[in-house]
């Protein structure tokens, strides 16, 4: 997450999403295979969220260890993030948007070069209409020696992007979904900038924002799912998790208290907000490592950490469906 001192007083709403209609869906969140009574219909739709907890946990550690030293933009250890998020979106065979799963800018007065990272799963039933998930794979790098690890700040984003997807290709979505890892979040959401002026796709067909940035650690085993004062519709779609998840849902940091915190210009979502896109973007409050060399991999609450994960994968699967089931 970056740090932003201007505000967003800019309210925008949307009554609906095109093509998106609440389903009646039980969601089913486990570490386990499912069963036969899972599968059965009982009059609802039973959607299985099962992700893989060893590759998450394995992204999670590789991304947020000492051998990419941070991942600043423009830098060796960016680099080996980009090119380990890359491997993975080839071995998903996920397709590309254009030539490449690379989309590089400038930024800065240097001229220097970031680099978006974007894969497409292709719905099976609104190929044309698309979910964008994101996670901003960039951090701090070194400083004075140090290195800034960014585990929850923003490895743990990304892990569960690249997890996400995984699931997402064994799961096939109705609707197209793109997954896109930003660089230069903290640099000033730079990429994700870039990306909403330069999208690969017609802008209008992004339907909604799914943005993860810090979504690891908590010791009150709650996160924040914001945009609902802006987006009043997204609420049920999140409601409809809380019953099947441990992990508390809180909203707000969106605008919707005078002198509260806003995250609205706060990560890659806002990009998406200015052009009227909605939004779910899920986070943790600050910690005492926020922007520090502490915030570490072991310090992070694994089992917190996979409920959150498979938590906004069940939310993300009944915004695709569709289906009123009577």
């Amino acid at each position: 997450m970056i740090t932003l001192f201007t505000s967003c007083a800019k309210k925008i709403t949307r009554a609906a999403i095109a093509g998106l209609a609440f389903a009646s869906v039980t969601i089913i969140i486990t570490g386990c295979p499912p069963n036969k009574e899972n599968k059965k219909n009982t009059g609802t739709t039973n959607l299985l969220i099962n992700i893989d907890s060893t590759t998450l946990i394995h992204h999670f550690a590789y991304l947020s260890s000492a051998a990419l030293e941070g991942r600043e933009t423009a830098t060796p250890g960016n680099q080996l993030a980009r090119e380990y998020i890359v491997k993975v979106f080839d071995s998903l065979r996920l397709a590309k948007a254009g030539d490449s799963f690379l989309q590089p800018f400038p930024y800065g007065t240097n001229n220097q070069q970031g680099t978006n990272i974007i894969g497409v799963i292709k719905g099976y039933q609104y190929e044309k209409n698309y979910l964008a998930i994101t996670a901003h794979y960039d951090h701090l790098g070194k400083r004075n020696g140090d290195i800034y690890y960014g585990a929850d700040d923003n490895a743990s984003g990304t892990a569960a992007l690249l997890a996400m997807a995984q699931y997402f290709k064994q799961h096939p979505p109705k609707h197209s979904l793109l997954f896109v890892a930003f660089d230069a979040e903290e640099k000033g959401l730079v990429g994700s900038k870039y990306f909403v002026a330069n999208c690969p796709i017609p802008l209008r067909s992004i339907m909604l924002n799914v943005n993860m940035d810090m979504i690891s650690r908590n010791d009150s085993n709650e996160i924040f799912a914001t945009g609902i004062y802006h987006y009043p519709f997204l609420k049920k779609y999140v409601d409809s998790i809380q019953p099947f998840t441990p992990v508390h849902i809180r909203f707000g940091h969106d605008g919707e208290k005078a002198g509260s915190h806003d995250w609205t210009n706060q990560s890659d979502h806002f990009p998406f907000h200015q052009n009227s896109i909605p939004y779910l973007y899920f986070g943790v409050e600050d910690h005492a490592d926020y922007h520090r060399p502490g915030d570490t991999y072991d310090k992070v609450n694994k089992s917190f950490y996979y409920q959150v994960c498979t938590m906004i994968t069940a939310v993300a699967s009944v915004i695709d469906h569709p289906d009123v089931v009577q």
